[in-house]
C-alpha cells in the first residue's frame, strides 16, 4: 500500500498525511482494563488519553487534567479536568467518566490493574463535580502520579453493558470509545491495525502537518521490513529489528537512523522456583558465562547493565555496582558449588521469540557456552502469545527466557514491583519468580517513603539484594535504534511503555 503522505503536492491540495509502521508482536487487545504488551500499550496511547501524560524527560504532564493537588498526608489526590476535553462522539470528559474507568479497570482486574488494587476501591473515586475528581488511597505510595498515565478514560455513555457482561468488555475489545488522538478504522488481527486522526482532539493539532492515517503492520519478517522500505513505504520500524537491517533501510536515501538510550533491559529471566535455576550457584554460573560483550557490541547493540536498573536511574543505583563479567573458569569455579554439579550434564531450557534472527543469535551462543561447563541447554522458540501463556505459572516457565523489559511508568518502582514483587508474579515481565519475603517488605517500604533520598536508599538496597542473589541475568539497557523516513520527525524515547509512540507528537515535515 502505497502512502498518501509521500505525494509531492500543491499546499493548497496536500492530502493526508498517512504512514506506515512496523511492530513485531500482534495486538492482542485494544481494551484499556486489560492492555500489557508494547503493541497493547502502542495502540491504546493512541486511542486513549488518560488525567496525564508522560514527556520525554519523564515528566508527568497534564493530560484530560489541568492540574492536581496533593494533601499533606500524602493519601488524598485531586484532579481538575479540561473543561472543554470531549470524547471522540463530541461528549465531554466528565469526573464521572473518570471514576467509572477506574472502578471497571479494579471490577475486570487485568492489566495496569494490579498497579491499583491495593491503593484503591470502588469507594476510593469520587467526581466532586463534572470536573473535579478525587482519589483517597488506602495507604501512601509515593509514585502514584507516576502511574496516573495509565489510568486511561473511557466514556460510560457509550459503554454497551448487559447482565452477562457489566463492563462491555465485548465491545471493547472490539471498538474504542475514547477521547485520544486517534480512532480505530480497521484491525485485521495478527497482520496489521489502521487509525484515523480525531481532528477535534482536545489538545489540538498544530499548524505543521500531522498524522492523519497509520497503518501498523504486523511482522517479525526481516525481508518484509526491507521491502517495505525500498519501495518507499515504511515510515518507522520497529526497535527489534537485526543490525543488518537497520544498515540496509538506513542505506537508503528516504531513510535514517534514529538512536537512543533507553531504561529498557534485555533480560535472560531466570525461574528461581524450578530445578536447576532454583539454586543461586547455577544462576551465578550462567550469569559468569555470558558473553556479554559480543552480546552488545556484536549481536544487538546496547549498553552494560550493573545490574535490575539502567543507568537512567543513576540516583537509585549503588554508587560501587559494577558490570558482570564474562568469565570461564570463575562459571566452572561457581557451578561445582551447586548440589546439582556432578551428576552428568546439568538440564535446562531457554526460550526466546521465535521468528527473531538476533534473539536467535542469543539463544545459541548460549547454549555454545553453557553446554561447554556442564550444561546442557534445549532450546525452545515460541511465538509471544505462548510465551506470555507459559509465564503464568511456575512450572510452565522455562528455566531461562529472553525478556525485554522497560518501565511501564516512570519510575524505578515499575522495574521493582513489576518485575520481582510476588503480588506480581504470573506475567512475562516476572517470569524470574523471585518470592522473595525480603524484597517484597523492601519494595513495601519503598512505595511508603515520600522523602526521595531515603526512597532512593531503599531502591539501592533492592538493587544490591537482587544483583547477590542473581535473579535475573542482565544482558544489556537497550539502545533504542529505528529507522525513519526523512520526513517523519517528533520521534522522542520516553521512559514508559509505548508513550514514545504516541503518533500525536509526529509530524511530516515535506512538503513537496
Amino acid at each position: 500500500m502505497a502512502l498518501a503522505g509521500l505525494v509531492a503536492l500543491p499546499a493548497a491540495a496536500q492530502e493526508p498525511v498517512a504512514i506506515t509502521v512496523n511492530a513485531v508482536q500482534i495486538i492482542g487487545t485494544i481494551d484499556p482494563a486489560k492492555i500489557n504488551d508494547y503493541t497493547e500499550y502502542m495502540a491504546a496511547v493512541n486511542l486513549y488519553d488518560a488525567m496525564t501524560t508522560v514527556d520525554a524527560t519523564g515528566t508527568v504532564t497534564p493530560q484530560l487534567a489541568k492540574s492536581w493537588d496533593i494533601s499533606d498526608d500524602s493519601l488524598t489526590y485531586t484532579f481538575h479536568l479540561k473543561e472543554d476535553a470531549t470524547f471522540q462522539n463530541g461528549d465531554p470528559v466528565t469526573a464521572a467518566d473518570v471514576v467509572y474507568s477506574v472502578q471497571r479497570l479494579l471490577s475486570i482486574n487485568e492489566g495496569p490493574a494490579y498497579l491499583f488494587s491495593d491503593l484503591l476501591d470502588e469507594s476510593s473515586v469520587t467526581a466532586i463535580d463534572d470536573h473535579t475528581v478525587e482519589f483517597v488511597l488506602n495507604k501512601v505510595y509515593a509514585p502514584f502520579i507516576a502511574i496516573t498515565p495509565i489510568l486511561l478514560v473511557v466514556n460510560e455513555s457509550q459503554v454497551e453493558s448487559s447482565d452477562e457482561d457489566e463492563w462491555g468488555e465485548t465491545q471493547l475489545a472490539e471498538t474504542t470509545v475514547g477521547a485520544g488522538p486517534y480512532s480505530l478504522a480497521s484491525w485485521d488481527r495478527g497482520a496489521q491495525m489502521s487509525l484515523a486522526r480525531f481532528n477535534d482532539y482536545h489538545d489540538g493539532w498544530d499548524g505543521e502537518r500531522p498524522i492523519d492515517d497509520i497503518r501498523i503492520v504486523v511482522t517479525r519478517d526481516e525481508s518484509t521490513v526491507r521491502a517495505l522500505a525500498q519501495r518507499g513505504e515504511l515510515s518507522l520500524s520497529s526497535s527489534y529489528q537485526s543490525s543488518e537491517t537497520y544498515e540496509n533501510i538506513a542505506a537508503l536515501d528516504d531513510y535514517e537512523l534514529i538512536e537512543a538510550a533507553t531504561a529498557t533491559g534485555l533480560y535472560i529471566k531466570l525461574n528461581n522456583q524450578l530445578a536447576p535455576t532454583d539454586d543461586v550457584h547455577v544462576r551465578r554460573a550462567i550469569a559468569m558465562a555470558m558473553d556479554y560483550a559480543t552480546i552488545r557490541e556484536v549481536i544487538y547493540p546496547g549498553a552494560p547493565m550493573r545490574g535490575p536498573l539502567a543507568d537512567v536511574f543513576e540516583a537509585a543505583i549503588p554508587e560501587d555496582a559494577a558490570a558482570p563479567v564474562f568469565d570461564i573458569e570463575a562459571a566452572m569455579a561457581e557451578l561445582a558449588k551447586s548440589p546439582y554439579s556432578g551428576q552428568g550434564p546439568i538440564e535446562i531450557t531457554h526460550t526466546y521469540v521465535s521468528n527473531t534472527p538476533f534473539e536467535e543469535e542469543i539463544a545459541l551462543l548460549f547454549k555454545a557456552t553453557l553446554d561447554a561447563i556442564g550444561f546442557n541447554v534445549t532450546i525452545q522458540p515460541e511465538p509471544w502469545n505462548r510465551i506470555t501463556e507459559l509465564a503464568t505459572s511456575v512450572d510452565s516457565t522455562p528455566h531461562s527466557s529472553q525478556i525485554f523489559y522497560g518501565p511501564t511508568y516512570p519510575s524505578p518502582d515499575s522495574v521493582f514491583y513489576v518485575q520481582y514483587a510476588s503480588d506480581a508474579a504470573g506475567t512475562w515481565s516476572s517470569m524470574d519468580w523471585v518470592n522473595d519475603a525480603e524484597i517484597d517488605e523492601m519494595i513495601v517500604q519503598s512505595r511508603a517513603e515520600t522523602d526521595t533520598d531515603a526512597r532512593n536508599a531503599i531502591y539501592q538496597d533492592i538493587y544490591s539484594k537482587l544483583v547477590e542473589d542473581q535473579r535475573s541475568i542482565w544482558l544489556l539497557a537497550q539502545q533504542r535504534r529505528l529507522v525513519a523516513h526523512r520526513c517523519l520527525e517528533g520521534y522522542e524515547w520516553v521512559p514508559m511503555q509505548s508513550w514514545d509512540y504516541d503518533f500525536s507528537r509526529f509530524r511530516w515535515t515535506c512538503e513537496d
